[in-house]
């Protein structure tokens, strides 16, 4: 069987804090405020991948109100929702991911992200995607004051032979 699922999130942007999206620090005056590391595109693919599981979604499984993830990197996060996948019988097939940002640019840092995230979830590069846009200057991502990301996942269910 195959199943797919969807994510988005999105943080506000706030000074005094690095800028991670994908597991890369990325170098620009603002970071992304959160519990968390506010990681957008790893909390994205996390809640697509449970999503097409049926597993909820990463505010019930690293809930903010647990001290143990305050700070705690999106990536590490992105590895244990990797193994939740596995552990339901399941395998990735893919995952299609696009960031809502004005700035910075994230062309420069998405082969990286892709690295990252084929890593951790133990996937080829070929089948994680990382696209980009903006949101043409409207509302508060087209102002600038936060980033966001979409993902899908196709997941399918291991051989019970």
């Amino acid at each position: 069987m195959i199943r797919v699922g969807f994510g988005y999130d999105i943080h506000p942007l706030v000074d005094e804090r690095k800028l991670i999206l994908g597991g890369v620090i990325i170098p620009f005056t603002k970071g992304l405020k959160g519990h968390s590391d506010a990681d957008v595109v790893c909390h994205a693919i996390a809640d697509a991948l449970l999503g097409a599981i049926a597993k909820s979604d990463i505010g019930e499984h690293f809930p903010d109100t647990d001290k143990q993830y305050k700070d705690a990197s999106s990536i590490d996060l992105l590895k244990k929702t990797g193994e939740i996948i596995k552990d339901a019988g399941f395998h990735i097939n893919n995952i299609d991911v696009t960031v809502i940002a004005e700035n910075p640019k994230i062309s420069p840092y998405k082969n990286e992200m892709v690295r990252n995230i084929s890593q951790t979830l133990e996937l080829d590069k070929n089948q994680v995607s990382i696209k980009a846009t903006t949101h043409e200057g409207l509302g508060d991502l087209g102002r600038g004051e936060a980033i966001a990301a979409c993902a899908v996942a196709m997941v399918r269910e291991k051989d019970k032979r």
